[in-house]
């Protein structure tokens, strides 16, 4: 498992499909992980925020990344994380069990290292003390995770991280297209970088970001996948889809985790819930999803208006 081969592309954050009455929905986790294959992504970033981790007991984060490994059967990449214990002897516990599911990366949060009042020196030797406590076979990566808090690494903790040789997988959150840009650089060519921000991505990309993990990914996949592997043989049209992109999201980040579901539900998945733990879906605004609605109608029009061969029925 070290030094996991992290394919360029789009890891999109899975959301957890639950049953009306809150159990993980594996029916539809399977469905879910199809749709995202099918629309050409590189991997699948499980196990996290967006699935809502913090409201997963570790049972249930072993058994949805296990039963994500197995459905994905190699086909595109796997990295999970269900980091989320305060003790660092409670996290080499969860992180050995999240790595016998055969995610290939195991993903850490740099949160749950130092608290927000305490500097890089304390969280680089928590990470230390943490790495000698686990088996030198799993490979890492990073995540800036919101929550609890959100601490954003800099370019020199980047480049430690490299030069540490355990961790190739970055999930950038820190919405600054520079910053991503150095930590690109800080990062060696070792740890790849995937920035989560829909306004920027095309920048970071001809920076040379790695790829695309992010919320949005749950919408329209297909399309990020399109500007990742096409910005640099079409330049001008891939200019035309980040600004698109850049646009949507402000629209489809509102009431996430929630807004993804209703979205999935109502143009893919007729007979998915769109129950969360995060948030009560019975709050969610009515007239954002005659947005949501009236987005996948432009959706489509513009892609016919731009003659875009995106390999995959939308």
């Amino acid at each position: 498992m070290k030094n996991a081969q992290i394919q360029n592309g789009v890891w999109p954050t899975m959301i957890t499909p639950y049953t009306p009455d809150g159990k993980i929905d594996y029916a539809m986790v399977e469905k879910l992980v199809e749709w995202y294959i099918e629309r050409g992504v590189a991997g699948i970033f499980a196990v996290c925020q967006s699935s809502e981790m913090f409201f997963l007991s570790d049972e249930e984060k072993v058994e949805l990344a296990s039963f994500i490994v197995k459905q994905v059967n190699g086909r595109v990449g796997v990295v999970a994380s269900g980091h989320t214990p305060d003790s660092i002897d409670d996290q080499v516990r969860i992180v050995h069990k999240m790595a016998e599911t055969g995610a290939e990366n195991i993903v850490l949060l740099p949160n749950r290292f130092a608290n927000a009042d305490e500097s890089d020196d304390v969280l680089k030797k928590n990470l230390e003390t943490f790495l000698a406590k686990v088996d030198p076979a799993i490979s890492f990566g990073f995540y800036e995770c919101p929550a609890p808090y959100k601490r954003v690494l800099n370019a020199p903790l980047v480049s430690y991280l490299a030069d540490l040789g355990r961790f190739s997988f970055m999930k950038d959150t820190c919405c600054d297209a520079e910053q991503v840009i150095e930590k690109i650089r800080a990062g060696k060519g070792i740890v790849k970088v995937f920035n989560a921000n829909c306004a920027q991505l095309l920048m970071t990309l001809k920076a040379g970001a790695s790829g695309f993990s992010g919320v949005m990914a749950n919408f329209h996949p297909e399309l990020y996948a399109w500007l990742c592997k096409n910005f640099e043989a079409q330049p001008e049209l891939a200019e035309r889809v980040q600004n698109f992109l850049g646009v949507v999201s402000a629209i489809e980040s509102r009431m996430y985790p929630v807004c993804a579901k209703k979205y999935l539900k109502t143009f893919h998945f007729p007979e998915m819930s769109d129950y969360s733990r995060t948030l009560d879906a019975s709050k969610f605004v009515p007239a954002f999803y005659t947005e949501v609605v009236e987005l996948e109608a432009l959706y489509a029009d513009i892609l016919k208006y731009w003659n875009l061969d995106l390999g995959v029925r939308v």
